[in-house]
C-alpha cells in the first residue's frame, strides 16, 4: 500500500539524458504545481528504462512515498531491442502499482527518433513528464478516495 506521506519519488533514466532532463523537468513543475514541496521530490537517476521497475519495487516497498513517477526514453533501432526494453519497462511499472497499490505515473517515451521524443519532452508535443506527474497524483487522490470508501 502506498505511504500517506507528501513526498513522490521521480525516477529517471540516464540514458537519452537530454530528453529525460527535459521530462525532470515537467515532472517537477506538475509536482510542484499539484502541491508536492522540492524537498518532497526524491529524484534518482537509474542506468535505464530497464532499471526503472527495480527502482520503483524497492520505492514502493519502502512505504514511503505517495506516488512514483518513472521517466525514460527508448528509441527505436535496428533491431528488436527496443520492443524488449518499452515492454518490460511498462509491465514491470504496472506491476509494481498493481502489487503496492500505489500511483505511478508512466513517464517513458517510446519513439522512433530523436526528434519524436524532443518533441514529447517539452516540445512541440507537450512534456510527457508533465503529463506522467499529473497522473500520478491524480491517481494517488483517486487511490486515496477509494481506501476511505469515498470514489
Amino acid at each position: 500500500m502506498a505511504g500517506t506521506s507528501n513526498r513522490v519519488a521521480v525516477l529517471v533514466s540516464r540514458y537519452n539524458e537530454v530528453v529525460t532532463r527535459r521530462l525532470l523537468d515537467g515532472a517537477r513543475e506538475a509536482l510542484t504545481a499539484g502541491g508536492i514541496p522540492e524537498s518532497g521530490i526524491d529524484v534518482v537517476w537509474v542506468p535505464g528504462a530497464f532499471e526503472l521497475p527495480v527502482a520503483a519495487e524497492q520505492a514502493a516497498a519502502s512505504g514511503g512515498y505517495r506516488a512514483i513517477v518513472a521517466l525514460g526514453c527508448v528509441i527505436r533501432g535496428e533491431t528488436p531491442h527496443f520492443e524488449y526494453v518499452a515492454g518490460e519497462a511498462a509491465r514491470g511499472l504496472a506491476d509494481v502499482a498493481r502489487t503496492h497499490r500505489i500511483a505511478v505515473g508512466f513517464g517513458v517515451l517510446t519513439t522512433e527518433d530523436q526528434a519524436q521524443a524532443l518533441a514529447r519532452a517539452g516540445g512541440p508535443a507537450g512534456n510527457k513528464g508533465l503529463e506522467a506527474a499529473r497522473a500520478a497524483l491524480e491517481t494517488a487522490e483517486t487511490l486515496d478516495r477509494l481506501r476511505d470508501g469515498t470514489p
